[in-house]
């Protein structure tokens, strides 16, 4: 069965954004975003929240933008393209390219992924939707990629319920601009 990845970038402190809603603390590093290009090759589905889709709705049609560097950027355009993705949002009536609105709650919509045929982990991404998913004990797998830097408040990565998770690393990677990606397993 597809296992569910929680992947975002987090600064050292534990935010995946900084006070003011930005994360201008995260900037591109070439080595980094092919990683990131690699991983999500790989994925059978994408879930996430509106801001998130907002954010990312950009890569459904960059392609097209004469101005877009470089072939990597190309490449994870085409990418994010093809991936299927689930839409959380009580305001959004529409969405575009291989994205569709979810018709039930996170575990129903996770659930179906799931028993889905074929291969690929299932991302979700968001926090606040990740957090909802982590306190009914969806995700399967931890994948920050840890920035060196400390924004002092935000939005936190990891959800602030109270309630304790024992976690297992099974690998990590340092890159040369410090940042650093883990992949913990939820011990169950």
């Amino acid at each position: 069965m597809r296992r569910v990845v929680c992947t975002m970038g987090v600064s050292l402190d534990g935010y995946v954004n900084g006070p003011d809603g930005s994360f201008d603390w995260a900037p591109p590093d070439p080595e980094l975003f092919r990683f990131v290009t690699a991983q999500t090759r790989e994925l059978s589905a994408y879930v996430m929240g509106r801001r998130l889709y907002e954010l990312m709705r950009f890569w459904e049609t960059a392609d097209t933008v004469p101005s877009l560097p470089e072939e990597d950027t190309r490449a994870w355009a085409a990418i994010w393209r093809s991936l299927p993705k689930v839409v959380f949002s009580t305001t959004l009536t529409a969405v575009e390219g291989n994205t569709r609105l979810a018709t039930g709650d996170i575990a129903e919509e996770l659930e179906r992924l799931r028993a889905a045929p074929g291969d690929g982990d299932i991302a979700i991404a968001g926090p606040t939707l990740a957090g909802q998913a982590a306190r009914l004990g969806l995700i399967d797998e931890y994948q920050p990629r840890v920035f060196p830097v400390r924004v002092g408040g935000g939005v936190p990565f990891y959800p602030q319920d109270g309630r304790r998770e024992s976690l297992e690393l099974v690998e990590s990677r340092a890159f040369d601009d410090g940042v650093v990606w883990s992949r913990y397993r939820v011990a169950r």
